[in-house]
Parts: structure tokens; sequence; C-alpha cells
């Protein structure tokens, strides 16, 4: 079957995918709705009870593709920003759209923080910005040397990834200064990043088929590693996504197509996913680990010329996860 390229895993298909590739995929925090942005200038919103089916609820436009997206603490709002340069807040209870803040440059990443009530935002106009959502005015501006392309913050944690391959730690309670900065250890630019669970680490992925495991607490670098993904025989691929799961394990996303379920503690690959024809451009855990939902399509990692009009539509799939592909196992004795 023709759908088997895209798909030989044989996951389930979201019906009325975005148009145009996807650029992220979040799952709201209380349910098991989520919203895949997408470079046809939409956020789409979906529900699925178990990850073998799933329902449209909507979806709204922006002036340009859509980049970007989170969701507030009790679920209730879903924040968006792309190439508009504009922040946007869409309460699914009224269905309205407000625009909260705005960039100078795309806005190319954003987090919530339930501990502050406050969204941040990062763009390549250098900046992250800290954002009142009841207000247009921006809450802090905090200037960093180039642009943002990865950001994940988690309980006190924010880590922010630069064009000039720097990595920026902040400490959320006091967030006008960075923790700490320095040259990140993928030799290449970085992609995506997220912090692990605990908030002591995080996992960063690169354009060379790499992810570094990283601690913030200098005490624990002896733990830090560096480990080859996502590559086919001599040829490299982009690391797009990297998800953890409420069980401190991991899923990484990549152009060439795979999918991988990762144990970083006992540094172990749990499940491989067949490779599918296309890139997988963006990947997401539900809040209680029973879903991972991802996006097959072409992930702009090798920029506009390989873009097929043709085959330009994206395929959301949903994999129902099973406990036993995704539970940590036992550490290696060295």
């Amino acid at each position: 079957m023709a759908y088997s390229l895209y798909n030989p895993n044989k996951d389930y298909e979201v019906t009325d995918a975005p148009s145009d590739s996807v650029s992220s995929i979040t799952f709201s925090p209380k349910s098991n709705y989520f919203v895949a942005s997408s470079w046809d200038r939409k956020v789409h919103l979906y529900h699925s009870d178990d990850g073998k089916s799933s329902v449209s609820r909507g979806s709204y436009l922006h002036e340009g593709p859509v980049l970007c997206t989170a969701w507030n603490g009790d679920g209730s709002k879903v924040f968006a920003g792309g190439t508009d340069c504009k922040v946007f807040a869409w309460d699914l209870e009224s269905h309205l759209r407000t625009q909260i803040g705005l960039h100078m440059g795309g806005v190319s990443k954003m987090v919530w923080v339930e501990s502050l009530h406050l969204l941040l935002t990062g763009s390549w106009d250098k900046s992250l910005k800290y954002w009142d959502t009841r207000s247009p005015t921006c809450h802090m501006n905090v200037a960093v040397n180039d642009k943002v392309y990865a950001m994940d913050a988690k309980e006190t944690i924010l880590v922010v990834s630069t064009a000039d391959r720097m990595i920026y730690i902040y400490d959320l309670r006091s967030p006008q200064n960075d923790l700490k900065h320095y040259t990140s250890p993928m030799k290449y630019q970085s992609r995506c990043v997220s912090v692990f669970p605990d908030a002591t680490g995080f996992a960063l992925g690169s354009i060379e088929g790499r992810v570094a495991c990283h601690h913030v607490d200098e005490k624990n670098t002896s733990q830090n590693f560096i480990f080859k993904c996502h590559r086919v025989s001599s040829e490299v691929f982009s690391v797009n996504s990297i998800a953890f799961h409420p069980y401190g394990t991991f899923a990484t996303a990549g152009s060439d197509g795979t999918i991988n379920f990762w144990d970083k503690d006992a540094k172990q690959r749990l499940k491989p996913f067949a490779r599918s024809n296309l890139p997988i451009a963006a990947g997401a855990f539900s809040k209680d680990g029973t879903i991972y939902g991802y996006a097959a399509c072409y992930d702009w990692s090798k920029g506009s010329e390989f873009y097929d009009t043709s085959n330009s539509a994206a395929h959301l799939m949903l994999h129902a996860v099973v406990d036993t592909e995704i539970q940590a196992r036992a550490k290696r004795k060295n």
C-alpha cells in the first residue's frame, strides 16, 4: 500500500492534517488534545483518546508560516508564533485569538513557565522575551548573541541554543542574567533541545546526527556524553526533535525518516522504528506518555531547492506507546 512508504510502522494517521510541513507538535498538559503548527500558516487542533483515532477541533490562520506552539498550565489556551513575528494566544473555550506579543524577527521557539505564569519566546531577532499573557507589553527582554534555534524549560531551568553554537542556561528564579553560557559540545548547528524531566540537565540534538546529554551542575559533568544517531551508512541527518517521556526515557526523530526510543541512563536504544521515506519533522509525547505524535513531511533541512511542491502535504501519525518499548532498563555494569 502507498501509505506504507511514509508510514511503515502502520501507526494511526490523523485526518485533516496540515497541507504543508509541520514545524511543531505539542500536547496539552491536562488532556489528550494536541496542536500542530505548520508552514501552511495555520495552528491545527486535534483530540485523541487512545492514539488510535482522532478528531479535528479546528484551526486558525497566521500571516506567515507558524514555527512554534505552547500550552498554558491548565490547557485552556494555546500560544503560537512564527515568521510574521507575532505571538498569539488562542482561547479554546471562547475560540478567540489575541495578539499578546511582537518580535522584530521570526518567533522560532516558545515555552510556558507555570511557576512564573509567563510565556517565554525566542526569536531570530536575537532576544528572549517574557510575556504576561494578559498584557501586550513585554514583561522582560533578554538579549543573546545570535538567533534562537532551540529552547526548553523545566521547573526553574531554561536552556537556549543559538545560531552561533552558544548554550545559555538560566535560573528562572532570576532570569535577567544567565547562570552560565558556553560553546555547544556539538561541532555544528543545534536543532532541538529538551530539558531532563528532573531538570538536572538537557539533551541537545544537532544537524550532524548526534545528541549530547549534558548536566547543569558542574559536579555531574562526568556523566555528560554524546552519541551518534540518525545516520544511514555514511550519510548524516539532522536530529529534528527530542521528547522526554514521563518515565525519563526519550524519543528522537530525524531527517532520515526514523524515530528511536532511548534510555539515557543505561545508554541504550529501547526501540528503533522502521524508516519512513519522508523526514520526521516533529514529535511529542502526550501528558501521560501513552501517545507519541509525530509528523512525516519535508523538514527544510536541505533548503528550499529540495522542496517538492507535488509532495508537500504533511502526514500526522499517532503511535500508541506500549510500556515495554519505553520503560527504562537496568544500567550496564562497567
